[in-house]
Order: structure tokens, then sequence, then C-alpha cells
């Protein structure tokens, strides 16, 4: 049975791909790595190729898709499929925007660390998080606010360390040869669908899939859809 490795994005653990686990595990032996308290993209991309086996599917959300292309970047022979959901590629930006950026980072670390996770999760909550119309569903944003609640404020300020130094994985786009899915929330808040569309249209061959009604947590907002779509990556990419 082939390997399947679904690499979970910021203060997220193997809750958010609980339906994905489920559903495909019959087709593939799937993994859900923890990235422990490593602060960088890096660390995290060699830390799950230290445990992965020599030949993988790999499928990565958010912060776990920017791990993803960092596989790729040092390993591509090893990756058979890759799947990016509701993500981006670029590095921090420079100047202003950059500087809003770590500064807003650094604010919320700084809330962890005085009123706990919770605090960031509800603050993230109203951007929103999810779709608009999914924040009166108390168990999807329950099941969100307690994954967040079990990382600590010291993981958090791991995690966010890493994305303020994320390497600009422009370059890994257009060498990607394997059977790549660029999925996406289509009212995806964070990391917005013309993202994705960019990513779809610099990697060669691949496919591009907009779920409706769904913001940046699809792998929890649109379980089944999600689920489908990676089992027909997963098909077509034998």
């Amino acid at each position: 049975m082939s390997t399947l490795i679904l690499v979970p994005g910021l203060m997220c653990d193997a809750a958010v791909w609980a339906h994905q686990v489920h559903a495909l595990g019959g087709t593939a032996q799937v993994t859900v790595p923890d990235h422990g308290l490593a602060d960088s993209i890096g660390a995290m991309a060699a830390r799950i190729l230290e445990r992965a086996p020599d030949r993988f599917a790999l499928a990565g959300h958010s912060m776990g898709g920017r791990v993803a292309l960092e596989i790729v970047r040092r390993a591509p022979a090893r990756v058979a499929a890759l799947a990016l959901l509701d993500t981006h590629y670029r590095g921090l930006p420079e100047g202003e925007a950059g500087r809003l950026e770590t500064e807003g980072r650094r604010a919320l670390v700084e809330l962890a660390h005085r009123a706990g996770m919770r605090a960031v999760g509800e603050r993230w909550l109203k951007i929103p998080m999810v779709h608009p119309s999914r924040l009166a569903d108390a168990t999807l944003t329950g099941e969100i606010l307690a994954m967040i609640e079990r990382r600590t404020p010291e993981q958090f300020e791991a995690q966010v360390r890493a994305l303020i130094t994320r390497p600009d994985a422009a370059s890994v786009l257009g060498a990607i040869r394997c059977h790549t899915l660029v999925l996406c929330g289509a009212q995806d808040a964070w990391a917005r669908p013309e993202g994705h569309r960019e990513m779809a249209a610099l990697i060669p061959g691949s496919t591009l899939v907009s779920i409706p009604v769904c913001g940046h947590m699809a792998p929890l907002e649109r379980p089944a859809e999600v689920s489908e779509a990676l089992a027909a990556w997963l098909r077509e990419g034998k």
C-alpha cells in the first residue's frame, strides 16, 4: 500500500485531517506529522523526510503546503504526487508589507503568551478563518478552537518564526513533474483563490479545484468534498 503524508498547517494537528485519514485509509497508509518545536520551514521538511519512506504522496494545508513545497525542493524524486490546499508560495514581502505582516504575527505571539492559545483562535475566527456562514456552526468552531488550544505558545512562536523566514517557492513550481492538485476554498480570505490560480498556472499539468461556500479551513469546513478531491487525485496519480 502506498503512503500518503498529510501535512497540517499553523497550529493544526491531526484533527484537521480527520475526515481525510478515515476516507483515504483504505487506499493508502496515511500519516499526519507533527512539527514539534521546529522553527523553520526547512526544519519541518527535514523532520518529515527523515521519517518518510523512499516514495510517497504528499498533501499540505496552509503552512503545511509551504512545507510540502520545501520537501519537493529538497527531494523531488521521492514525491509521487503533490496536493497544495489553501496555501501560497511567496516569501515574506519586502518593505512595508513585510514589516506589517511581521508585526502582526508577533503581536499574536504576545497575545498567546498573555492570554493563551484560545484567544488567538478566537481572534482568527473573526478575520474570518472560515466561510462567514459557518461562524454560527458551534461544532465546527469548537473543533477549531480545541485544536488550537492543544498547541502551546512556544509552538506558536516557533511556527510564526518559520513563517516570517519562509522561503520563496516560486522557482519550485515550474520544476514540479509529479501529478499535482491545487485546491482552495472559494471564499478563502487568508490564502486567496487568485493565488491558487497563479500556482496552478505555474505547475505543469496541475489540476485546480475550488470548493464552494468554503473558507480557509477546507479539510474541516467541507470534509467530504476535500476527501473526494484527494481520492480522485490519488487515483489519477498512480
